[in-house]
């Protein structure tokens, strides 16, 4: 694995919340995992010091192509100079959240393969900002703390399931793959992380309401609360229980399906009176 020495090592950025990998059977798992196959289109969200960029490149013999994303001027510099002999290898330096992952596809022919370690302090913004993009993306291999891939991957009932399990649901299917400890990381956070295989429906779970989302928000807002009086404001206990729900119990009881069921409801109540 190449790696440059500590005094050539650009300094680490606070803000962009840097915890570098650097484990190397931590890496040989995350590739193993990815599995790139000839023609494959990875896209790697914060390369840092290119740890797992060289890993894939020297993998996979026939990849199609390697786009890394590099927000710091510092690294993309570094990652720039590295990869100067390497035709594979293109460095876009920009801010993933404002990315357009669907324009890459449209170039690279495919649809993409993303991986990342994906800083904790953007990540919820940043996978919903893929997820906007689903159309240009066959799946992901991420890393984040392990309490968030929790959230992610947890069944209703779960002390873990909420909001963000029901967002995910209609678009994605979750695989929890692998902890990883703080030792991996260079410096080491004060959490553990977590590897986890996300991959894109090829058509969502269901037919999502447009009120989907406001109905999830709500409903979780105050998680003791029963599913009656989190969503007394936008339907009604009759709709509820049209539903064939039971209005007393506790919203993460219940799977993603009710939630749009009762997101449906609101787009079929009548107007109330001025």
């Amino acid at each position: 694995m190449t790696d440059t020495s500590p005094s050539r090592r650009p300094p680490r950025r606070k803000r962009f919340g840097q915890h570098f990998l650097h484990d190397p059977a931590i890496i040989d798992r995350i590739v193993a995992a990815i599995d790139p196959r000839p023609g494959d289109r990875l896209v790697e969200i914060g390369p840092g010091r290119g740890a797992l960029t060289h890993r894939l490149l020297a993998t996979a013999s026939g990849l199609g192509s390697l786009d890394a994303i590099e927000i710091d001027r510092d690294l993309a510099g570094l990652l720039r100079a590295q990869m100067a002999n390497e035709p594979r290898f293109v460095l876009h330096e920009s801010d993933a959240l404002e990315f357009d992952f669907g324009a890459l596809s449209r170039e690279r022919g495919a649809r993409l393969r993303v991986v990342g370690n994906l800083p904790y302090n953007i990540s919820t913004p940043l996978l919903f900002h893929l997820l906007d993009n689903r159309g240009a993306v066959q799946d992901l291999h991420i890393m984040l703390q392990r309490e968030v891939i929790a959230r992610m991957a947890a069944k209703p009932g779960d002390e873990d399931y909420g909001r963000l399990t029901v967002m995910l649901a209609p678009w994605v299917v979750v695989e929890h793959l692998f902890d990883v400890g703080p030792g991996a990381f260079q410096p080491p956070p004060r959490v553990w992380s977590a590897v986890a295989k996300l991959t894109i429906r090829q058509e969502p779970a269901f037919v999502v309401s447009e009120h989907f989302g406001a109905v999830v928000a709500t409903a979780f807002a105050h998680r003791r609360k029963t599913l009656r009086n989190a969503l007394r404001e936008l339907v009604s206990l009759e709709q509820i229980e049209a539903a064939g729900l039971d209005p007393g119990a506790r919203p993460e009881t219940f799977p993603p399906e009710a939630f749009n069921v009762l997101a449906r409801k609101i787009v079929r109540s009548p107007p109330g009176p001025d």
